[in-house]
């Protein structure tokens, strides 16, 4: 198992399958749910077609993705500057531990720092995800102090939510 950093980069249309099978690996992982794939493929696309929406970051080794992430933003009228959030954040099992997070991190927080109008990073965590937290502690990041509500009415958040 290496733990050399990953190389990241912007994610290409060309990635759509990987993040694709990412992200639906992730929800079965962190919420057992399965995505619908035509629903969470067409997003992906957009996604990757349309950066006003996001950016999506990709980490490889020896030419393989082995990790991602998603920034999307939010307007902070209080600072006057975009809040980055990290989203749709995976490494597989098999190279995890490996410092691929690390690398994905380290390169969204040059980039958003590079930019005068965003002022800092955030995410959300699962409450029990306790090795996550440990693992963006490492990274400097703090608990912010919220609790995040949502009223979601898409498919996917009335069956969360009918539970």
């Amino acid at each position: 198992m290496t733990t050399e950093p990953a190389a990241v980069r912007s994610a290409l249309i060309g990635d759509l399958d990987t993040i694709v099978d990412f992200n639906a690996a992730m929800a079965v992982e962190t919420e057992n749910r399965r995505l619908d794939e035509t629903i969470l493929r067409d997003g992906v696309r957009a996604a990757l077609t349309h950066d006003d929406y996001c950016l999506y970051f990709v980490a490889e080794r020896a030419g393989k993705i082995v990790g991602q992430c998603m920034v999307t933003y939010e307007w902070c009228d209080w600072r006057n500057a975009w809040m980055w959030w990290f989203q749709s954040v995976y490494v597989p099992p098999e190279d995890r531990r490996t410092g691929v997070f690390a690398s994905l991190y380290r390169h969204v927080e040059a980039e958003a720092r590079s930019r005068s109008n965003v002022c800092g990073l955030r995410l959300y965590v699962e409450n029990d995800n306790t090795r996550a937290m440990e693992t963006y502690r490492k990274m400097g990041m703090v608990p912010a102090g919220y609790i995040v509500f949502e009223r979601d009415w898409s498919p996917l958040g009335q069956a969360k939510h009918a539970k």
